[in-house]
């Protein structure tokens, strides 16, 4: 009976026990896959019209095979460095830093990944220094080869980006003569210095969160789905994201104004950063004593906040359509919730012959806004209130999954803020299966897939399924878990 139950335990520890992956191996995996991410989206990436290649090439279907291969040993990096920062002897932070690095740089030099945003952003670049109203006209306005770079979906459509986007978009379309190549790394330089902006903020804002700096590194920093689109598709959420970080560090420190102007300028980027402004007001009335003063914080965030305003928008002289702009209406075929769910509506209102069909769209995307707006009040006023940057990431969580246009890059907006400062658990838990999900969502040319495109990628991810078990069960693996555990969750310190 004892050795029975002795084997059980035996058995038991057995197939819990966990794989030992040093940091390092980690690093090296991650390298492997972005080398192959890079080498095939050389081919199946979102080249220049002049370099793409027909559908039916075949170095086409190598590239997205190889791109989808690489995908997934990334993915599977991630998700072992993720159980290492869990373990009992975690990477430091200048490590991560180091893998961070090490896995972005293969991804510098090749052309835009997952998306053409970045020849759109080009073309309006080139419209504010041509003095063409980018909030009135798209980029077919501009005409010439910089505009045909830019998706269908797009060529009519004004831009709704605020001034400070425009004006290094301006500054980069300028010194690249409007060379699309020129363009893209000059682009990406930039998204680099917003994403190093982001990294550095991680690590200060976790430790004054409460949260252990090393897991919202992983999270936050070295997550797919920042290397992909922040990285690889140079995407100007990266600079929003950089400000914003930057601002809450401000914020959560001794500098509250200066926190205000950051974030202010973090909207002049993307709108969706200005609800940085309720934690920043929040933190700050926290500070001083007196209800008085505590309105008297409130208003000066909000002076702050208009008089940074006024003065970027004088200097770039870009004017304030992009308060208009903002209705910018979402694409056909988007695939949020509220999108679906529209044409889902307006399908069936069709099939029985309804003429209120072509108000299902807009109905739902209304209740998207509600829906937003009540889970933006409950994540600030559901007691016991969380903390201010805490709300602030599931506000704009919020405003990502349930407004009428998502992608991917989109959940980066409060799952970099997340990372910093929510506790261990489920929403901890649903970001992180929900990056892994989709980093896989987008082809690296940034089109929609057809079957031939998607029988591809999955060749690419199988192939880089079975190069995992291979290397699992080559000698000196031990049998372990399919999954590594969530890290994060708070500590001991101060809360923000």
């Amino acid at each position: 009976m004892h050795s029975r139950e002795a084997g059980r335990v035996l058995v038991r520890r057995l197939l819990l026990q966990r794989v030992a992956v040093a940091p390092g191996h980690c690093r090296l995996l991650g390298l492997a896959g972005s080398v192959a991410l890079a080498a095939g989206g050389a081919t199946a990436g979102a080249l220049p019209v002049g370099d793409a290649l027909t559908p039916d090439s075949g170095r086409e279907a190598l590239g997205l095979i190889g791109t989808y291969f690489g995908l997934v040993l990334l993915i599977a990096a991630w998700w072992l460095l993720g159980r290492e920062v869990r373990g009992p002897k975690p990477p430091g932070p200048r490590s991560l830093l180091i893998t961070l690095a090490t896995w972005a740089a293969p991804l510098l030099p090749g052309p835009p990944l997952f998306s053409r945003d970045v020849y759109s952003y080009l073309a309006q670049g080139a419209m504010v220094h041509a003095r063409i109203d980018v909030y009135t006209h798209g980029p077919i306005r501009l005409g010439g080869p910089l505009a045909d770079e830019v998706a269908p979906v797009w060529q009519h459509t004004p831009t709704p980006y605020g001034p400070v986007s425009l004006a290094f978009e301006s500054a980069v379309a300028h010194a690249s003569r409007a060379e699309p190549s020129l363009g893209v790394i000059g682009l990406r330089l930039i998204a680099l210095l917003g994403v190093a902006l982001m990294v550095l903020a991680l690590p200060v804002l976790a430790r004054r969160c409460g949260t252990d700096p090393s897991a919202a590194l992983w999270l936050g920093g070295l997550n797919p789905l920042l290397l992909l689109h922040l990285v690889g598709g140079a995407h100007n959420d990266a600079v929003m994201l950089g400000l914003l970080g930057a601002g809450l560090v401000a914020a959560t420190g001794r500098w509250p104004a200066c926190g205000a102007v950051l974030v202010t300028l973090a909207a002049l980027v993307k709108a969706p950063a200005a609800l940085g402004l309720l934690a920043v007001a929040t933190l700050w009335a926290r500070r001083v004593e007196g209800s008085g003063r505590r309105v008297g914080a409130v208003a000066a965030t909000a002076a702050l906040s208009l008089a940074t305003t006024g003065v970027a928008t004088a200097v770039t002289g870009t004017g304030y359509g992009w308060i208009s702009a903002l209705t910018t209406p979402a694409s056909p075929d988007n695939w949020a919730l509220t999108s679906t769910l529209g044409r889902a509506t307006g399908a069936l209102l069709e099939a029985v012959g309804s003429g209120l069909a072509p108000l299902a769209a807009p109905a739902w995307h209304g209740l998207g806004l509600l829906a937003t707006a009540v889970a933006i009040g409950a994540a600030w006023l559901r007691p016991p209130r969380p903390r201010p940057v805490y709300a602030l990431g599931l506000s704009l969580i919020a405003v990502a999954v349930l407004g009428p246009a998502i992608r991917p890059w989109y959940v980066l907006w409060g799952l970099f803020v997340i990372a910093a400062a929510g506790p261990g658990g489920t929403v901890r838990k649903a970001v992180v299966a929900g990056s892994g999900v989709l980093a896989l969502a987008v082809l690296p040319n940034g089109f929609a897939p057809d079957s031939r495109q998607l029988t591809y990628a999955v060749c690419g991810g199988a192939l880089a399924v079975c190069a995992l078990w291979c290397v699992r069960h080559a000698p000196g693996f031990a049998a372990g878990d399919a999954l590594p555990a969530v890290p994060g969750g708070h500590r001991s310190g101060r809360s923000a």
